[in-house]
């Protein structure tokens, strides 16, 4: 859909063949997930555009998702958008997200960490 600095807007067609469907659509809370992907995205672009390799990004958590439906309808595409909100130099971003389509409305803060090197990270979070 778009990209610029700070920002990422893409789409998801909810279709019977989407991950989690059933026979009512996706259900709402895989909106978060929807947003993830979105901020990875994001963050890949950004690494590309330095010349570098997308990195891992892990999903910290979020404040204050809500959504105005249950289930995001099949038939209907939904467009998430991404704005980075703070950047700190320990690789914590947070990012302002919202899912809009039809009469669906979702949002959430959703705090993510990129830690330079994600498998010392990792090695070290689990030792």
């Amino acid at each position: 859909m778009g990209y610029g600095e700070g920002w990422l807007q893409a789409e998801v067609d909810i279709t019977g063949e989407s991950m989690f469907a059933d026979d009512r659509g996706v259900p709402a809370w895989i909106g978060m997930e929807y947003m993830a992907q979105t901020i990875a995205a994001y963050a890949g672009l950004q690494e590309r555009n330095k010349g570098g390799v997308p990195k891992i990004g892990l999903l910290l958590g979020s404040r204050n998702y809500s959504s105005s439906v249950d289930y995001f309808a099949q038939g209907q595409t939904l467009r998430i958008e991404a704005e980075l909100e703070i950047v700190a130099a320990n690789g914590l971003n947070v990012f302002n997200c919202e899912i809009t389509g039809n009469e669906t409305r979702a949002a959430a803060v959703v705090n993510v960490f990129q830690p330079e090197d994600a498998e010392k990270f990792l090695e070290e979070a689990l030792a």
